[in-house]
């Protein structure tokens, strides 16, 4: 390597390390993504010509527009994608399509409420996406659970149900919606050889701490009064939920039929969701549209979390510039190397980091590290990037800091790092683990 290209490297490394310890620094890792973004690039412009081939007399800087516009195309459709998902979870939870789930919970035994939970927040990661999922289902937990230390094992179960849940579907994780966007995995593909890897992952940590509760819930949940705004009716809000989360199945289906890219279908149904939401709160009295209005999706654009899309902007396209620089290629290759090929040994550590740094960029360097071959692991919906999607999903729960559903769960309950390194680091090891001998059975058994 060249030393401008080490100097990126290190640059990014930097970059990579402040974000890793956001929360001793209390600097906002979108901020430090987009300083690696601008900083990495800038440094690529002080000598071009050695990773750019060019005809002789060609514009190189705008040949380095056109690399960058490209990089910038790819990355795009990930960010809309997030954006209209995020928005469309926004509408159906402000207007009361999640109160069936609070029903659903409802019994008096802790281990029967356990394993509601699991699979609600397993089914519903799949659908929503595990950051969404975990916040719906905690807040719903609040209403069910009095007992403080209860309430942390439940906690606890979210966040593994919800990675798990995550892992197997092609919307209900960041690093499998980078992947299904990129086309190295396909919808079917990834739900039919990732469902059982990832369900055992969820159902054996799920086993062994309902063996932590015994007996019935210190009090009967009641069934607290609609959460949603009284202007729609009931009728009016199933509408909204059916339309929003059905929407969200459809997107797959709409990418087979069209062969569009995913955050097409995604627009698509918050269009649908939005005119019909926009027709609902048009024929209301005009005192309950005024209290209507905050419901509107022009004010819940508001609430997206914007500083989550910025720091997908600015890691993915910081990542593209060590693709470019070629670093990501012999890293990959140094791994294959060092590994004898074992892409079951690489995707397993690939697993265990991300549950120390961000799985985002983990993945984002895979993706430009290894090339998608004709056929092979590294075809389509071949092992590497199976098992890619599973392990960076499910291995960000060993550590509460190892996902986005961990960290907001962490926040809301105040969960120690240590209480849980100490007491479900290793159940959710052994789930992974038992997760990741099921893929490979599952494919000795199948070929």
């Amino acid at each position: 390597m060249s030393t401008l290209s080490i100097a990126i490297v290190i640059f990014f490394i930097i970059g990579y390390f402040f974000i890793a310890i956001e929360s001793v620094t209390k600097i906002n890792k979108a901020a430090i993504a987009l300083l690696m973004f601008v900083i990495c690039w800038t440094l690529f412009m002080i000598d071009p010509g050695q990773y750019i081939a060019t005809a002789i007399g060609a514009n190189i800087p705008q040949a380095v527009s056109e690399v960058i516009e490209h990089h910038l195309g790819s990355t795009s459709t990930t960010l809309f994608f997030l954006m209209g998902a995020m928005t469309i979870v926004e509408v159906v939870d402000q207007n009361g399509g999640f109160n069936f789930v609070r029903d659903t919970l409802h019994t008096k035994s802790k281990r029967a409420l356990l394993w509601r939970i699991a699979f609600m927040t397993f089914i519903l990661s799949a659908i929503l996406d595990n950051l969404t999922t975990s916040i719906v289902m905690i807040m719903i937990l609040r209403k069910l659970v009095s007992d403080k230390n209860d309430r942390l094992i439940y906690a606890a179960l979210v966040v593994i149900a919800a990675n798990s849940g995550g892992a197997f579907s092609p919307i209900g994780d960041v690093t499998t919606i980078m992947l299904w966007n990129k086309g190295v995995i396909t919808a079917a593909g990834v739900i039919t050889q990732i469902f059982i890897p990832s369900l055992v992952s969820m159902l054996i940590p799920a086993y062994i701490l309902s063996l932590h509760l015994k007996g019935e819930l210190a009090f009967t949940p009641t069934q607290a009064k609609s959460v949603a705004a009284s202007e729609l009716t009931t009728g009016q809000r199933k509408t909204v939920f059916f339309l929003g989360v059905g929407g969200l199945i459809f997107v797959p289906i709409f990418k087979s039929i069209t062969h569009l890219p995913p955050f097409v279908g995604i627009l698509l149904v918050l269009g649908v969701l939005w005119t019909t939401t926009e027709i609902f709160y048009s024929n209301l009295k005009e005192v309950e549209e005024k209290g209507a209005m905050q419901k509107r999706v022009t004010n819940l654009l508001a609430r997206i979390d914007i500083s989550t899309i910025l720091f997908f902007l600015g890691i993915l396209m910081a990542v593209a510039c060590l693709e470019t620089i070629g670093a990501l290629t012999l890293l990959g290759e140094s791994l294959n190397e060092a590994f004898s090929g074992n892409y079951y040994l690489i995707n397993g550590i690939i697993g265990v980091l991300s549950s120390i740094v961000d799985n985002v960029p983990l993945v984002a360097g895979c993706m430009g590290m290894y090339p998608v071959t004709p056929d092979g692991a590294m075809a389509i919906d071949g092992i590497f990037w199976q098992l890619l999607a599973y392990c960076a999903g499910v291995g960000g729960s060993m550590l509460i800091i190892g996902s986005a559903a961990g960290v907001v769960v962490m926040g809301l309950e105040k969960i120690t790092f240590g209480w849980y390194m100490k007491r479900i680091t290793w159940i959710a090891f052994v789930g992974y683990l038992a997760g990741i001998f099921c893929y490979w059975l599952q494919c000795a058994i199948v070929g």
